[in-house]
């Protein structure tokens, strides 16, 4: 699964990676995103012009009565995207990028769960492929964005840590992905596997298991 992030690279990386105009905003350098935030996201128009937002982390259906279920739709299993009525709209039409620099995963050690951060070897940020919704609070009105981070079986390098990872798209399938005029397909489904990029992996302080803590202190190994 993908349950913490993290996201500070430059804004000028950011720009250049990911193909954005020069009026993309700039998103705060964050070491520890935890469900139910904000996050950042690239998402497409017809025209293929990309805009940087931020949405909720959380998918909320658009049938959905109230915003609570997003906590429970923080990723989508690759596996059943087309089948589960929570996530198949989305992944028909509405497809983005949530942008990271590194997740973290946790590793059972005896009594204890030691948190690593998995990063790409380059230290390039990344993509992770994500699904957007909007949704209408029922009561107040008010609308809501939100999306879900898709996970797939592991990397081999990492396998060792967890048994899903979240899918993380080349630089060149950025494109084919968020290209809002192709529909769920083949092309699309081959997407869904384990990256073939080459990744990196340390242990790193207990102090992420607090979603309150922040910082780059966290990304660095552990001193305790």
């Amino acid at each position: 699964m993908c349950g913490r992030f993290a996201f500070y690279s430059p804004h000028e990386a950011v720009v250049r990676l990911f193909g954005l105009g020069p009026d993309a905003p700039e998103v705060e350098p964050r070491w520890n995103i935890a469900p139910t935030q904000y996050v950042p996201a690239v998402r497409a128009d017809e025209a293929g012009r990309r805009t940087l937002s931020l949405l909720y982390w959380g998918l909320v259906p658009g049938w959905a009565k109230e915003k609570a279920i997003g906590a429970r739709m923080i990723n989508a299993r690759a596996e059943t995207l087309a089948e589960k009525p929570s996530f198949r709209n989305a992944y028909r039409r509405r497809r983005c990028l949530v942008l990271a620099d590194g997740y973290y995963e946790w590793q059972r050690s005896g009594a204890l769960k030691q948190p690593h951060y998995i990063r790409l070897a380059s230290g390039e940020p990344f993509a992770m492929a994500g699904l957007w919704e909007r949704w209408r609070d029922p009561q107040s009105g008010s609308p809501l964005e939100s999306c879900t981070i898709v996970t797939t079986t592991p990397a081999a390098s990492i396998a060792h840590l967890h048994d899903r990872m979240p899918v993380i798209l080349s630089p060149e399938s950025h494109g084919i992905w968020l290209d809002p005029n192709r529909e769920q397909s083949e092309v699309i489904d081959r997407l869904l596997g384990p990256t073939g990029l080459d990744l990196a992996a340390s242990p790193v302080s207990r102090q992420v298991n607090n979603a309150r803590n922040d910082g780059p202190g966290l990304v660095e190994p552990p001193t305790e």
